[in-house]
Formats: C-alpha cells, sequence, structure tokens
C-alpha cells in the first residue's frame, strides 16, 4: 500500500484545514489509517486512527471535538477535518496503514508528511 498526504498549509488561529491520505492498491480498504503529526524538535506523536470500514474511529484526547477522522473507500482516500487550529497544531502531519487499529503502534506503511503552519 503506498499513501500520499497532502492538503496542508499555512493557516491562521480558528481556521480549518481538511487533510487526505490517498491510498493505493487493491487491498488499501484493508487497512486501517491512521494520522500521525510530528512537530519542530518533538518526536512523532498519535492524532486519530479510523478502521477499515470507517465505523470505529479513536483520537488522541485533547484532539477530540476539533478534529475528525473519515475515509471514502469509493475512493481510497482517509482524510482528517481538523478545525479551530491553533499554533500548537503546527506539525508535519503523516498517514499511516496498519492491519488493524490494536496494531497502530507499528503501521506497516507511511506516507510522507504534509506541513501544516498555524500562525497566531
Amino acid at each position: 500500500v503506498q499513501l500520499q498526504a497532502s492538503g496542508g498549509g499555512l493557516v491562521q488561529a480558528g481556521d480549518s484545514l481538511r487533510l487526505s491520505c490517498a491510498a493505493s492498491g487493491r487491498t488499501a480498504k484493508n487497512y486501517a489509517v491512521g494520522w500521525f503529526r510530528q512537530a519542530p524538535g518533538q518526536e512523532r506523536s498519535f492524532v486519530a486512527v479510523i478502521n477499515q470500514l470507517g465505523g470505529v474511529t479513536d483520537y488522541e484526547d485533547a484532539l477530540k471535538g476539533r478534529f475528525t477522522i473519515s475515509r471514502d473507500n469509493a475512493e481510497n482516500t482517509i482524510y482528517l477535518q481538523m478545525n479551530n487550529l491553533k499554533p500548537e497544531d503546527t506539525a508535519i502531519y503523516y498517514c499511516a496503514a496498519a492491519f488493524e487499529i490494536a496494531t497502530m503502534t507499528s503501521p506497516e506503511y507511511w506516507g510522507q508528511g504534509t506541513q501544516v503552519t498555524v500562525s497566531s
């Protein structure tokens, strides 16, 4: 499975962005997909995850209510809707695929990152 993240950019605090993760390969829909982020000088951290059919999601606690993960298996695309962005959301955002949500701690595949910068 190959993953291509896009949709990042420079926005102001309070704005919204929707990131996309395009998954290629016939078996892409068989994977749970997660979003992670890495801020400057920090380790990469978990943001959100969604299961294969899109019916189960999970989020980093501090992001619940602002971020929403979804997927369109017909389009092989996973989305991350980010609302009310804050400067501390500035990071490179990555998508990753794992066989199950439970194994998202060690994803099988990673996409390249997309930069999100939030100005105050």
